[in-house]
């Protein structure tokens, strides 16, 4: 109180004593937690403290004996040389003045203070005090500081994020894209003011504008879609941000990452997953996944669908002769193939090695029929492989749905029962499946479990059939020939339980129980004085392919003492389609002295090239050309150029299959050696050729 009576004083030779006290009182009265400062403008240009209230006097370290003192008596002299800029600014332009200032308080910290400067003029305008109020800002400068960084802070979230930053208003309309959004979509700022949603592949619009109004509303959101800009397709991934001010949406971040080589990846691995890898087609995946889709369709539609598995004829031994790298060549041309059959509806899968499903939707037994040919038809054609050409066939099993089941798994069994018919009788056809089947699969089930017991059970038996020479009528040797007695099948039919045994593998381990019991038989045969009996012996190509075939002879041959001129070995045309394999091992066995005849000559798919190349003895004529040789001129004209040719090269020719004294008569006035058939005899047990020799 004693300050502002002493500044009273001061003021009662002033006439505006009275605007001054006002004016104070004001100041004071309203701004009490400022600091006042009143500076006396003194004759020298001086400025010497007036007044200062408490706050001021804390604030600024100042004791009670501050008055009439100048800046420099008591600040120190760089603080006091920048108030007396301040202040002489005021005093010499008369106008007031705002300015903000920075006060240590320790180590560690400032405040921070607003200054408004105002002159108090005389009656001859000349500046004669200047009142200052400094307010404490610093908490605004604080708050302020926190806001700057946070802005930058947000700014540098934005400018300098690696995915797509689009800031959006309300409508939907761009204001603005960060760096990333720039160099991603090969933009500047032309997109600014442009639609977002123009960006995205137009199918993708009804979801993009959900994302959007789930952000008006408050919520973020996020999904994937494509971006179409400048011909550019991105994949992204999307995420919608509200921009909330005040508690209101004023806008909304679409932020994007670019996510195209994921997708691609994504898809890749999806491709690989659903497709085969050598032909391109579905895989059984694939087949898993979309076939109780297909089914569940035909039943919500009421329509019927078919189901076809399709596998190649005889091609486990293509591939095995021509080489694996060919095989899969053919497989490759075979999926081309079934895919150009024209119906987008039908997908192809590849099941596995060489079997195929085909589904057909919606198609009922004439539509699967039809289609079915279509296929038969492509196989009638060549597959060229390094310009060798190679005819291959296929065999087909079809099922329907719902007649002959109601889910996927007995869909494709069936039809692989159906396959299995077409597989058994003749190749190279389909077939419709029927609940028969049901029955015959079983049986040939159990005919296989049945057979691979068969020779530990001692179900396995050789019977003999006569070779005649035709010119002198007398037998000079015998065809071994298989037979299989079953305690509960009874006596099962070559033709049925040595397909089996072809398919199964078990063919080798039969094969060779054959050669060893008709060696065993010899050995017999020669203990009972009835001299060196010549047996015809069949290879199957898989025991044609064994790489200890003629080891295991040799060593048999020297276990039983037999002479190799008692052995001959029939080999199918089927086991030469690896000609230099085939040469190799045929040059082996004719090593250790036995004969080699060609069987079933003229049924496979050989070049005649191999009569010149293969060291082979003789020639069988199959029994299909004899059965018909009177009648069918085409048969005729076969058998004569097999014996032809076979006099030209020197071989023998053995007719099997001769069952009347016409055919005989025919096949001498050929002069075809040898034959065999009914006519003469048909297969006898060892105990019957033991008695014939005998006598």
């Amino acid at each position: 109180m004693t300050d502002f009576l002493n500044l009273k004083k001061d003021f009662n030779n002033d006439k505006k004593l009275s605007v001054i006290e006002s004016f104070i009182f004001q100041i004071i009265l309203k701004h009490i937690n400022d600091l006042i400062f009143i500076m006396k403008v003194e004759n020298d240009g001086a400025f010497t403290y007036l007044f200062v209230n408490e706050m001021g006097k804390i604030r600024a370290k100042l004791n009670n004996n501050y008055a009439g003192k100048t800046f420099y008596d008591l600040q120190p002299a760089k603080i006091a040389d920048e108030l007396n800029e301040k202040y002489t600014f005021v005093k010499n332009h008369k106008m007031a003045t705002t300015f903000q200032d920075r006060v240590k308080i320790d180590e560690n910290h400032f405040a921070y203070g607003e200054t408004i400067l105002t002159p108090i003029k005389n009656d001859d305008d000349d500046v004669i005090y200047i009142i200052g109020v400094t307010r404490d800002i610093s908490e605004r400068v604080h708050e302020k500081t926190l806001l700057i960084e946070s802005q930058q802070m947000y700014k540098s979230l934005v400018d300098f994020n690696m995915d797509s930053v689009l800031s959006v208003d309300n409508d939907g309309v761009i204001c603005s894209l960060n760096h990333s959004a720039k160099r991603i979509l090969k933009v500047d700022d032309e997109l600014i003011n442009v639609s977002v949603f123009s960006l995205f592949e137009y199918s993708y619009h009804p979801e993009i504008q959900h994302a959007f109004q789930r952000s008006i509303n408050g919520e973020s959101f996020e999904g994937e879609a494509v971006l179409i800009q400048k011909q550019n397709r991105l994949n992204v991934h999307y995420k919608t941000v509200p921009i909330m001010i005040n508690e209101t949406v004023s806008g909304i971040f679409f932020i994007l990452r670019d996510i195209t080589e994921k997708a691609k990846h994504a898809e890749l691995i999806e491709h690989l997953a659903y497709h085969d890898s050598l032909t391109g087609l579905y895989n059984r995946s694939a087949l898993k996944n979309d076939l109780p889709k297909v089914m569940k369709m035909s039943k919500q539609n009421q329509t019927s669908l078919a189901l076809m598995f399709m596998d190649l004829d005889r091609f486990k031994m293509l591939n095995d002769t021509l080489g694996h790298n060919n095989g899969d060549q053919i497989l490759i041309e075979v999926g081309k193939r079934l895919l150009s059959i024209n119906s987008p509806e039908i997908n192809v899968y590849r099941h596995g090695g060489d079997e195929f499903i085909i589904v057909l939707p919606s198609s009922n037994v004439e539509v699967a029929s039809k289609v079915a040919s279509q296929i038969m038809d492509m196989f009638k054609h060549p597959f060229s492989i390094n310009d060798n050409l190679y005819y291959v066939s296929a065999s087909i099993g079809i099922s329907i749905y719902p007649d002959d089941c109601h889910d996927e798994d007995s869909l494709i069994m069936n039809a692989d029962k159906a396959l299995y018919v077409v597989k058994q009788r003749s190749r190279a056809q389909y077939q419709l499946y029927h609940k028969g089947m049901d029955k015959n699969t079983n049986e040939l089930l159990s005919m296989e479990t049945a057979l691979r017991r068969a020779i530990g059970n001692n179900e396995l038996k050789l019977h003999y059939q006569p070779q005649v020479d035709l010119h002198t009528d007398e037998i000079v040797s015998y065809e071994a020939l298989l037979r299989w007695e079953n305690s509960h099948l009874g006596n099962v039919s070559p033709a049925k339980f040595v397909p089996i045994a072809e398919d199964s593998g078990l063919i080798i381990s039969i094969g060779e129980w054959v050669i060893e019991e008709a060696c065993k038989q010899l050995m017999q045969w020669k203990k009972e004085g009835l001299g060196e009996v010549v047996l015809a012996i069949n290879l199957s190509a898989k025991q044609f392919e064994q790489p200890y075939l003629v080891e295991k002879i040799k060593s048999l041959f020297s276990e039983y003492d037999i002479n190799p001129n008692q052995i001959e070995f029939e080999i199918t045309e089927g086991a030469l389609q690896n000609v230099d394999e085939a040469l190799h091992i045929m040059r082996k066995l004719k090593e250790i002295g036995v004969a080699i005849s060609i069987d079933d000559f003229g049924t496979g798919y050989s070049s005649l090239m191999y009569l010149k190349q293969f060291p082979i003895d003789s020639l069988k004529i199959d029994q299909s050309f004899i059965r018909e040789v009177l009648t069918d001129q085409k048969d005729e004209a076969i058998v004569k150029t097999i014996l032809s040719i076979a006099e030209n090269l020197g071989l023998f020719v053995v007719a099997e299959g001769i069952e009347t004294l016409e055919q005989l008569k025919f096949l001498k006035t050929l002069n075809c050696q040898k034959g065999q058939g009914f006519y003469f005899s048909k297969p006898i047990p060892p105990d019957e050729i033991s008695n014939r020799l005998k006598d």
